[in-house]
């Protein structure tokens, strides 16, 4: 089992930026991937950002060069870097973790984006 807190999440202004944290509750090296994903309200669950064991990254097309995802193993955090957000980037914002043999979910952190 893995217990995953959201953090970081706020209101900001178009252009601006935030830094989301996902705080695991064991060590996150060898989980097989860890991902960002967001949902707005009646939309679909979409991947953001994604990052496995051996720090392959992946990003959907709309963030690609304007979010970073990374993990700090030591405090077995994963990070979204979120810069030039614009308002079509408000989202609840949802931490996922895949341990090769179960998949776990945040409650998420909401990110909003004014213009």
């Amino acid at each position: 089992q893995v217990q995953l807190v959201e953090s970081g999440g706020g209101l900001v202004q178009a252009g601006g930026s935030l830094r989301l944290a996902c705080a695991a509750s064991r060590v996150i090296s060898h989980l097989k991937y860890m991902a960002w994903y967001r949902q707005a309200p009646g939309k679909q669950r979409e991947l953001v950002a994604s990052i496995t064991s051996g720090g392959t990254t992946g990003y959907v097309d709309s963030v690609k060069g304007r979010f970073t995802i990374s993990r700090d193993n030591a405090k077995n955090t994963l990070y979204l870097q979120m810069n030039n957000l614009k308002p079509e980037d408000t989202s609840v914002y949802i931490c996922n973790a895949d341990t090769y043999w179960s998949n776990h979910w945040g409650q998420g952190t909401q990110v909003t984006v004014s213009s």
